[in-house]
């Protein structure tokens, strides 16, 4: 079996160790049960210009399986929409589902490594929180993530990536996204 990286699992092992704690102390909670933590988190990518090149998509996919480091899967139009020339059943974007140390690789990776490389970069909105403890950003450019080669790259493409926690409130949630790294500039 090959040896891991130790510095492979590096967010999990501090949020077991040190981001645990610290919340227990800041926040009151009674239980470590009680402590927010991250559920999933899902990376979605739209093909809205490609339509039917089947060539585009199939690279696209494999840029997005790249970044996250897990299969991805093809979405599909739920209904034809005629000023969007979209029919049912057309494939219209790719998503991945992360969890577990997956998650958390992505996330230190996004934090560490991929926002810092993004131009003119002044932190990320804390306008985004859902009212219910989950958080979405949107990445304009893929390419900012090391493993996709800019020569390779057919064109420039834009996700979202949403974290979902067990947070109840957003204040709970930005709390939690605060001590995992998230660079929120307000």
């Amino acid at each position: 079996m090959a040896e891991q990286n130790p510095n492979r699992n590096r967010l999990l092992k501090q949020y077991k160790e040190e981001i645990v704690p610290a919340l227990l102390k800041e926040k009151g909670y009674k239980d470590v049960n009680e402590v927010p933590a991250l559920e999933k988190i899902v990376v979605n990518m739209r093909f809205g210009d490609i339509k039917d090149n089947s060539k585009s998509i199939s690279g696209a996919v494999k840029e997005l399986e790249a970044i996250c480091g897990q299969k991805a899967i093809l979405t599909t139009a739920k209904k034809s929409v005629a000023n969007f020339k979209l029919r049912e059943g057309q494939t219209i974007g790719a998503k991945v589902t992360l969890r577990g140390a997956r998650m958390y690789e992505f996330l230190d990776k996004l934090v560490s490594i991929a926002l810092p490389r993004v131009r003119d970069f002044r932190g990320i909105s804390s306008k985004s929180f859902d009212g219910r403890g989950n958080y979405t950003v949107g990445v304009k450019e893929h390419i900012i993530f090391p493993e996709v080669s800019y020569e390779l790259v057919e064109k420039v493409r834009g996700f979202d990536v949403c974290v979902v926690t067990t947070a109840k409130t957003d204040d709970e949630a930005r709390a939690l996204l605060v001590k995992l790294g998230l660079p929120f500039k307000n």
